[in-house]
């Protein structure tokens, strides 16, 4: 009878262990990135990552908690929520059996081109420790950077000249360049010079009706990058007036000697034009004479 008891107490520990390895076995979580906006993401800018964890309507699974992990090249914000939970088999018939996880996260500044890995962890039931599933984040650099000096200015026709070089490693399209309101500088006509689109380390230039006085000049650039979003940049832009006053006085200098000296080789011409039809004619008087 003894034996029988013993017998049937291993069959119901056995019965019980397997039961709860089933149970265990029957929890069959899996997690997706469903979404990354924008495609590819940014450094220094924002990205919007969407996950979706399948097989919440498993009441085995128990209570399930989801997040992802701040780490490179990933940046939080104080309020950003970081995990997601959720009770499994809560679901009411026709609806949905998997739990949306969006964040929005800054990305750093130095993250490197192409796919960069993110993590997630969750855990479900009793399970004290977490599982973590890895995943890329496309990233590419599409900002543009721009190298602004003043080219030319000319005091007499208020044109000032800007070169803009495009020192990024790539284009952009739909470039524009625009003198705000400011102190240092009195703009007449277009504050807004519409450039076009400008390759990676091309240069070109933009002119402006304007008094510059002997400051720096705040410029806006504003363009178009690879991935069809508008960005606006702000340039400082150094300028003195006398380098170019110089320029004018000289110019001027070399005007007005080059009138003169054109005037000295008419006077000469004409000297030397009347003085051989002089001598022509003294030389035919003697010959008349003779």
């Amino acid at each position: 009878m003894k034996k029988s008891i013993m017998i049937f107490s291993v069959m119901f520990l056995f019965s019980l262990i397997s039961l709860s390895t089933i149970s265990a076995a029957a929890c069959a979580l899996s997690v997706s990135m469903i979404n990354q906006e924008p495609y590819p993401a940014i450094p220094g800018d924002y990205v919007k990552i969407v996950f979706q964890i399948n097989g919440l309507d498993n009441p085995e699974c128990g209570r399930v908690q989801f997040g992802l992990l701040e780490q490179y090249p990933l940046i939080f914000d104080p309020d950003t929520q970081r995990t997601y939970t959720i009770d499994a088999g809560t679901y009411q018939k026709g609806f949905s059996s998997f739990l949306i996880a969006p964040y929005k996260v800054r990305l750093d500044g130095d993250a490197l081109n192409g796919d960069n890995p993110i993590e997630v962890e969750y855990r479900y039931g009793s399970n004290i420790n977490y599982q973590t599933q890895q995943f890329n984040l496309d990233v590419e650099d599409t900002r543009a950077d721009f190298e602004i000096n003043v080219k030319d200015y000319k005091p007499t026709t208020k044109i000032l000249t800007f070169e803009i070089l495009n020192t990024a490693k790539v284009d952009v399209q739909a470039l524009t360049v625009e003198i705000p309101e400011q102190e240092t500088i009195i703009v007449k006509g277009p504050k807004t010079n519409i450039v076009g689109d400008l390759d990676s380390n091309e240069y070109t230039t933009a002119d402006f009706e304007a008094t510059p006085s002997e400051e720096n000049i705040t410029i806006k650039v504003t363009y178009t990058d690879t991935t069809n979003q508008r960005r606006t940049i702000e340039k400082t832009v150094e300028f003195q007036p006398e380098y170019f006053q110089d320029r004018a006085s000289t110019a001027k200098a070399k005007t007005s000697l080059t009138g003169i000296l054109f005037w000295i080789l008419l006077v000469i011409i004409i000297i030397n034009y009347f003085y051989k039809r002089h001598k022509k004619k003294k030389e035919k008087r003697n010959k008349l004479r003779r």
